[in-house]
């Protein structure tokens, strides 16, 4: 995020509103006191503020005097239109309503100054979002204002409608509490900034490289032990932060340099990164705020307990398949385990902290606490636990340093919500919502692998430069009722949906976690991004798996909890299969393989992993599929492992079979 020069006031201003944002959040949403609309107003007021402050217009203008200007008038415009908002809203200023009417109780009456502010509030979301985000999301966005707009002279296939006046559009999307300070904005304040807030924190107090050396300590010995560590590192640090790229920066400028240093290629090293980090944000219990979005949204409602449970397993098995493919892979390139004097010394003080911050989260939550109470006990357990260590202890000016750099993190997120909540606030409007899955159904023909196929892309092409929960949100919106009326699960029908707007975030060619790797390890962003995209494939395989088996989200296929039995069996069939997987990816099992069995190897995985028919045998119960794909597999890794055995002195190389030992170093992938 590129930071503006700072003005004689910036250093002091943007501590201080981090520390008013970090303050009115946690005192609000535990103890509230203002009207919901109110909390918002101010919640994004104080976003855009930091975001026109620290956030250049255009890169190159930094520390001009005109732009320095601009940005003053950007700040007053977002004091003037959001304190007229929170005037309007909060029973404390009723003195100064129209007729006695807060803003939300005279909707569809509005005046012609309610519409002024609502066209100055919306051009200011879609600057602010360009500055933090770039054109994806507000182009996105004006075009759902514009279809709002431009409704009866559209195409039948653009789905038309009867059109609606400025005034109602921007009530709709700004004034209101169905557009920017809707469902979007309210999990950013609610959950989203409490989760960053802890993540920076334990970021100060070293808990963040706590988590790395652990991870290195784990992984010493071990053949392609640094990418290993990515791996976990990755999986660890993106269960708090819950952003792929956030995750891809923070832990990739350590664990690049340090897989480059063993071996790796930057193209390979950057792309282990990238893949792991991208995992990170589906493993709970943060989920790139796509956990907090599903308790608004699913119908019938679920807990964020259930959300949390079903996610846990396919986020493991994910990390597995990436643990699998970098072994085989560091086999197959023949790279030496790491030697046992790197071994790092992990800091007592910081991993305690980071135990009592992240045991209290987990014990809080299944205590039944709300997640926005149990991140607020978990920060505060944290901070008892530095308090203990000279080493972790922060103190007020280290508070301070905290608050305002989760506030800087914050400030995209904040205009991602209030400008996609311009694009609900038109869904709501124009009935798209309702509309568009009438027009996909027909297209499935009722066939459900069809319909999945057709979601995944287009959660796939929405992914490409939005932030996960964004993607998520609008798909959940527009399409995730097609799901419902096709009888899956309705939590593996959305967590179909966020698997795969997270995986756009290494699908090229706007893959924003492989260019995050990329930029670390001086690689070609093409080359990191497709390497990305091939080492995270099995993402792309486990939506489909739990919707097909969601025994894998702990439930049975009717919704209610699955039995301990059938998880299991579900867990064993995904694993049985990941491996064949992960090996045709990487190209080694017990010895190095060919184009032939590496294809046969990702058939018998496709085998397992795809429901098929079943057969009655003796009385059992047994799916045809997963029982061939189960001796494919037992077959192909005999036949390959007997071959290990007759070249016991044969080393790893880069060829496609066994044969001499190779290089140390790694050589690029034909």
């Amino acid at each position: 995020m590129p930071q503006a020069a700072p003005s004689r006031l910036q250093p002091f201003l943007v501590p201080a509103l981090g520390l008013v944002l970090c303050a009115f959040t946690l005192a609000e949403v535990n103890y509230p006191v203002l009207a919901p609309q109110t909390q918002l107003a101010v919640f994004s007021l104080i976003g855009l503020i930091l975001c026109f402050l620290t956030i250049p217009a255009r890169a190159g203008w930094e520390g001009r005097r005109a732009a320095r200007l601009a940005d003053g008038l950007l700040v007053a415009l977002s004091l003037a239109v959001w304190g007229y908002i929170i005037v309007h809203s909060e029973p404390v200023f009723s003195a100064w309503w129209r007729d006695g009417q807060s803003l939300g109780n005279r909707a569809g009456q509005e005046t012609a100054l309610d519409a002024a502010v609502g066209v100055v509030g919306t051009l200011l979301v879609l600057e602010a979002a360009r500055r933090s985000l770039g054109l994806a999301l507000p182009l996105l966005s004006a075009a759902f204002l514009i279809y709002a707009y431009a409704g009866p002279s559209l195409p039948d296939w653009l789905l038309p409608h009867r059109g609606y006046g400025l005034t109602r559009i921007t009530a709709q999307a700004f004034l209101h509490s169905q557009g920017v300070f809707g469902v979007a904005l309210n999990v950013m304040f609610t959950y989203v900034f409490l989760f960053v807030l802890l993540g920076v924190f334990l970021e100060r107090t070293g808990a963040t490289s706590f988590i790395i050396d652990l991870a290195r300590r784990l992984f010493a010995r071990s053949v392609g032990g640094p990418a290993k560590v990515s791996v976990l590192s990755s999986g660890l640090m993106g269960s708090l932060s819950g952003s792929a790229v956030a995750n891809t920066v923070t832990t990739g400028t350590f664990t690049i340099p340090l897989m480059r240093s063993s071996g790796f290629t930057p193209a390979t090293a950057a792309a282990v990164e990238a893949a792991a980090s991208s995992g990170g944000a589906l493993m709970p219990p943060v989920m790139g705020a796509g956990a907090y979005m599903m308790l608004e949204i699913i119908d019938p409602p679920v807990t964020y307990l259930q959300v949390i449970r079903a996610a846990l397993l396919p986020a493991i098995i994910y990390y597995l398949s990436l643990l699998l493919v970098v072994h085989f892979r560091a086999q197959r390139r023949g790279l030496a385990a790491t030697d046992q004097g790197e071994r790092p010394r992990l800091s007592p003080p910081a991993g305690v902290v980071f135990a009592a911050a992240f045991t209290a989260l987990l014990l809080f939550l299944l205590m039944g606490y709300t997640a926005f109470r149990a991140v607020t006990l978990a920060l505060a357990s944290g901070a008892l636990a530095s308090l203990c260590f000279s080493s972790t202890r922060v103190g007020g000016k280290g508070f301070l340093e905290v608050a305002a750099k989760a506030a800087r993190d914050v400030v995209p997120l904040i205009a991602a919500a209030a400008c996609v909540g311009l694009v609900l606030g038109v869904v709501t409007l124009t009935g798209v919502g309702t509309r568009f899955p009438a027009l996909l159904l027909p297209l499935a023909e009722q066939n459900l692998p069809l319909a999945l196929f057709l979601l995944m892309i287009s959660s796939l092409v929405l992914g490409m430069g939005l932030p996960s929960a964004v993607c998520y949100l609008l798909l959940a919106t527009l399409v995730g009722p097609v799901l419902g009326q096709l009888g899956v699960v309705p939590l593996a029908a959305h967590l179909f949906i966020f698997y795969f707007g997270m995986m756009s975030m290494v699908t090229p060619p706007v893959a924003l976690a492989g260019y995050a790797a990329a930029s670390i390890a001086g690689s070609d962003i093409m080359r990191t991004s497709m390497a990305a995209f091939r080492m995270a494939l099995v993402g792309f395989t486990l939506p489909y798996m739990f919707v097909f088996r969601p025994q894998l989200l702990m439930l049975e296929p009717g919704g209610g909890p699955a039995p301990p039995l059938h998880i299991a069996g579900a867990v064993f069939i995904a694993v049985l299969g990941i491996i064949p997987f992960a090996a045709a990816i990487a190209g080694r099992l017990f010895t190095n393989l060919g184009l032939l069995m590496r294809a046969l190897l990702l058939s018998a995985s496709m085998l397992l992993l795809l429901p098929g028919p079943h057969l009655l045998v003796a009385g059992l119960d047994v799916p045809l599929f997963d029982a061939s794909g189960a001796v494919v597999f037992a077959a192909l890794a005999m036949v390959d492992w007997r071959r290990s055995r007759q070249a016991p002195a044969a080393a790893p190389t880069g060829g496609t079979g066994g044969g001499p030992a190779g290089p140390a170093r790694e050589r690029p992938a034909p």
